[in-house]
């Protein structure tokens, strides 16, 4: 007997969330176990409105744009559930004849698919699988997160062009602020701007080592006198020695634990110190909206985990995410697997030591091993002065 497919999204969208929710639809077209395939309207909360929309009707021509499309097709949310609210989705579910549910999302998302499958399997009958989907890479038991490599992809670009223009005009020192809350892998991602030794970012902090202002001082000072302009990529979880944020939020939500701009901050805090001319940047948004430099491994990647969770709740299991495990670095060859979700405990995943340098302001030959494959196409390559001029 053939029940019908729903699919909710949560949390921020990332480059590629529509890839996945491309690769459920294809996959689920293909079961006769399938009735309808439907959205749930603005992640959760759509749960519990019933605005579900009927994903079978998106026109051909929609579709084919779908992958490449920003932000999440069928919205998102942030709701907090209360642990009544798990009894109500499973009770709605049910009523709408609701057999697959399939959530994509970072930690708090995989989080919410736990704790709803725990529900779901003592009332039996709905089967739940977890779609990753996070561009601060912070999801535990994959080797990488779907969105990861498109927001990489973005941070390289934008530090590899910001140095053109820094070194064009070498008067100040830009502090270029990247997402990934209270991991560094988007920022750490800057260092595959550099062609050659020099290039900026040239230094990179992130949140997994303590930020010694004395010690940045220093290395800002030297970098001025060295070349004059100069680089420098930060996360905005960067914390101080005492593990306390570095900047003190406006408010004390937990998602917004880093509202004020590290940046700003840094940037202000080289001028007044060492009285050198400095400015902020900050993408923030745009890094994980760009489809201009979305990474086509990470659109393939996030179709083929999207594909992977319809086959898994058609077999009939549940209580699993959809894992990345790769096979190959060189040549770079990655395959899905299903992790339980009871692993995932809302464990964040760091920058391993590995991957970063002893001097605490730099990665490791070992990350650029790792991040490169993901952010697709090699770099672009742009004429510069510099070699005329030095």
């Amino acid at each position: 007997m053939s029940a019908n497919l729903i699919v909710v999204h949560g949390g921020g969208p990332t480059a590629v969330i529509n890839a996945s929710l491309r690769g459920v639809i294809d996959e689920a077209k293909k079961y006769n176990e399938i009735d309808g395939i439907y959205g749930s309207v603005g992640g959760v909360d759509g749960i519990f409105a019933e605005r579900f929309t009927d994903l079978r009707a998106i026109s051909g021509q929609a579709l084919s744009r779908l992958s490449y499309t920003p932000g999440s097709f069928i919205g998102s949310s942030r709701r907090h559930l209360e642990p009544e609210d798990y009894e109500t989705i499973v009770a709605i579910l049910r009523r709408n004849n609701i057999k697959y549910l399939l959530f994509t999302g970072g930690n708090g998302s995989m989080d919410t698919c736990n704790k709803i499958h725990h529900v779901a399997a003592q009332a039996g009958g709905i089967n739940v699988i977890g779609i990753p989907k996070t561009v601060d890479n912070d999801l535990a038991n994959t080797d990488h997160a779907p969105g990861y490599g498109s927001a990489a992809r973005y941070a390289a670009v934008s530090a590899c062009e910001l140095g053109i223009d820094v070194a064009s005009l070498p008067v100040h020192i830009s502090v270029i602020e990247f997402m990934g809350r209270n991991a560094g892998w988007i920022t750490a991602a800057s260092a595959l701007a550099r062609c050659k030794q020099g290039d900026a970012p040239h230094l990179i902090y992130l949140p997994e080592r303590p930020f010694v202002e004395e010690e940045f001082l220093h290395e800002i000072e030297r970098l001025h006198k060295e070349i004059g302009g100069a680089v420098v990529a930060v996360s905005e979880g960067l914390v101080g020695p005492d593990g306390n944020p570095l900047v003190r939020p406006n408010n004390m939500s937990r998602r917004d634990a880093f509202s004020n701009d590290v940046s700003v901050y840094l940037a202000r805090l080289i001028s007044d110190k060492l009285h050198i001319r400095a400015r902020s940047e900050k993408p923030g948004l745009l890094g994980r909206a760009s489809i201009a430099h979305q990474s086509a491994v990470d659109r393939q990647e996030a179709e083929m985990v999207g594909a992977a969770a319809v086959k898994a709740v058609v077999e009939g299991l549940s209580g699993y995410m959809v894992a990345l495990k790769r096979l190959s670095t060189e040549p770079y060859s990655c395959t899905t697997e299903l992790v339980s979700i009871d692993l995932m405990s809302m464990t964040e995943r760091h920058v391993p030591d590995e991957f970063i340098d002893p001097s605490g302001h730099d990665v490791t030959p070992a990350f650029i091993e790792y991040c490169k494959p993901l952010i697709g196409d090699a770099m672009p390559v742009y004429a510069t002065n510099r070699d005329l001029l030095y």
